[in-house]
């Protein structure tokens, strides 16, 4: 069994973002040499995220306005852990989306469903932070 890891860092120009790593993983998994296996690929931040879903600029809007009203970043005064940071929302968010997906690996490809990207999620971004890929298979 083979097994490929690297790591990819993000320095977001605000403090949310979605993006959209669907590239970069592929470039990974050919890197890789690996035909059949497993990708996973996990946020090593606890207010980011890294999760699957539909490309779709609406969709994207949607995430942020429900996020808001799941966890709102303000007041800051509302959190107490933001007694030491400001940033409890964004630890929130992170735990709603999720830290990692796992995808299989089928004839050197990615075994999606219609329309599924893989997606890196910032919550409280503006400084480097980084996603970890690893592969194993054969």
């Amino acid at each position: 069994m083979k097994s490929y890891r690297k790591e990819i860092w993000f320095e977001t120009k605000s403090r949310r973002e979605l993006i959209n790593i669907t590239p970069d993983i592929e470039k990974c998994l050919s890197e890789s040499g690996i035909r059949e296996g497993l990708i996973l690929c996990n946020a090593m931040h606890i207010t980011s995220s890294v999760f699957i879903n539909d490309d779709e600029s609406g969709l994207h809007h949607d995430f942020e306005v429900w996020l808001e009203k799941l966890a709102p970043e303000h007041p800051h005064s509302q959190y107490k852990h933001n007694s030491y940071e400001d940033n409890a929302d964004a630890h929130l968010k992170r735990t709603i989306m999720g830290r990692e997906v796992v995808v299989a690996v089928t004839e050197g490809s990615m075994d999606f469903g219609p329309w599924e990207q893989i997606f890196y999620g910032e919550f409280d971004g503006k400084r480097r932070k980084r996603l970890l890929v690893k592969i194993i298979g054969e």
